[in-house]
């Protein structure tokens, strides 16, 4: 392990070619924080310390790090059809990782596109709603509608539904077309909300006010995520994502759920959308399809928008979309293992049991200093710190580099630290969680 270390410490990191995503390079390369290996809810630096992955990598590796069989069936297929191209060619594996997919979709989805990112799987749900509306005669519907605050990726689409303001500033007018609601954020009523919050409901109803400044025949889709993850955690009031189903109903506009972290048993069922008993018209999701195992997305869809475009002459091509690596080989293999260590050890249900434990030790830490808010819902919690005068995010950051020296590798977004572990924790590693993030939180200035 120190050998592996030594490789790449120091002036070689510093130095390094790679431009780091999403990252402060400049202080990163000066002070790297590296892991060189995993296994099971952990994390292992180059110099051998065990960090517990407070947030399954990128929210991503729900099953856990390195299981056998996933890595077995990776290995097998790499080593019998390393690739195959999707462009009027498939192999079996496709076929088959998407109708186990529809099996454990909402009722209704029961068609699937795959892609190999969420960024991709966005952009790929936006064109496809645009395309629906202009088959059904309806190429008037050009409008797509985000939230503020959400986040959809990092592709031309994605960023401009996406209503996080950092990401969206230096990139310019990005796609025209495109508004968005307000976020449910609502600290002054639902501070410290278990769950749920109570109040927020009416916010919904923002989408009416953008309907009546843009005539709703113009808007093809609006795109939400359930919970609102990347930006700290957002959980819908109750009563929020049903009324925004109404009035997409009323207005015929295609409800799309970015499912992206919230897919694969995050809150306690395959996908947020039977969590909270509201079907979307399309989902977006990746991530811990594959548990992160292989890059993978995908969009799954309601019958009648695949029926739509399958009218036209049987020869010609019914959606010019499409990627490369489309339904790639390793990644249905990950896919089709992953699947099964999830039915086998019933992961796609275990946050529901966790869940009530996981709150309760969530909100033991609340009375910490600086601590202003507490949220959680299924297997995901979020500490909101009040910002440093004059220093917002500074906070945030400390938690993350004190949090990986003190054994626990955690998700800093501004001043909200993020938690959502692989879904195979046990109790007494949430404790430990919990336990290394309260002495992190009492100590910072």
């Amino acid at each position: 392990m120190k050998e592996d270390g030594a490789q790449v410490r120091g002036a070689s990191i510093e130095n390094s070619a790679w431009f780091m995503p999403f990252s402060m390079n400049r202080q990163f390369k000066k002070q790297p924080r590296l892991v060189s290996r995993a296994d099971g809810i952990h994390y292992y630096t180059p110099e051998g310390r065990k960090l517990i992955d407070g947030t399954s990598g990128l929210w991503c590796v729900n099953a856990g790090h390195c299981r056998e069989s996933i890595v077995a069936a990776v290995q097998k297929q790499v080593a019998t059809l390393d690739f195959a191209p999707p462009f009027q060619l498939g192999h079996p594996a496709a076929f088959e990782f998407a109708d186990r997919v529809v099996k454990l979709a909402p009722a209704g989805l029961s068609r699937v596109f795959f892609t190999n990112s969420g960024s991709e799987s966005v952009d790929t749900a936006l064109k496809l709603a645009l395309a629906y509306h202009r088959a059904r005669g309806e190429g008037h519907r050009v409008r797509l509608i985000g939230r503020e605050r959400g986040y959809h990726g990092v592709n031309f689409g994605g960023t401009a539904v996406g209503g996080i303001v950092g990401n969206r500033k230096i990139f310019g007018a990005l796609v025209a077309g495109v508004d968005h609601i307000r976020h449910t954020h609502d600290l002054a009523r639902n501070a410290y909300s278990r769950g749920q919050p109570e109040f927020g409901v009416e916010l919904a109803d923002d989408l009416e006010r953008l309907c009546a400044l843009h005539d709703p025949s113009t808007i093809a889709a609006l795109i939400v995520e359930p919970v609102a993850c990347s930006t700290g955690v957002l959980v819908p009031p109750r009563g929020y994502l049903e009324r925004l189903r109404e009035i997409c109903d009323r207005h015929g506009i295609l409800l799309i759920f970015d499912e992206v972290i919230t897919g694969w048993g995050r809150l306690g069922q395959p996908f947020a959308a039977q969590y909270f008993g509201v079907t979307p018209d399309l989902i977006t999701t990746a991530k811990g399809i594959t548990n992160g195992t292989v890059p993978m997305g995908a969009v799954l869809m309601k019958e009648d928008l695949y029926q739509a475009f399958m009218t036209g002459p049987e020869l010609s091509i019914e959606m010019p979309h499409g990627y490369t690596y489309s339904a790639h080989p390793l990644a249905c293999a990950a896919g089709l293992a992953t699947l099964d260590v999830y039915e086998k050890e019933g992961l796609l249900t275990r946050a529901g049991e966790l869940a009530p434990y996981w709150q309760q030790q969530a909100h033991a830490l609340r009375g910490l200093p600086h601590l202003i808010d507490i949220r959680d819902i299924g297997l995901i919690a979020a500490f909101e710190l009040a910002p440093r005068p004059g220093a917002p995010g500074a906070r945030g950051l400390e938690a993350h580099r004190q949090a990986f020296e003190k054994g626990a590798y955690i998700r800093a977004t501004g001043d909200v630290i993020a938690l959502a572990p692989p879904l195979i924790i046990e109790r007494p590693e949430i404790d430990r969680l919990f336990e290394i993030l309260r002495g992190v939180i009492a100590k910072l200035a």
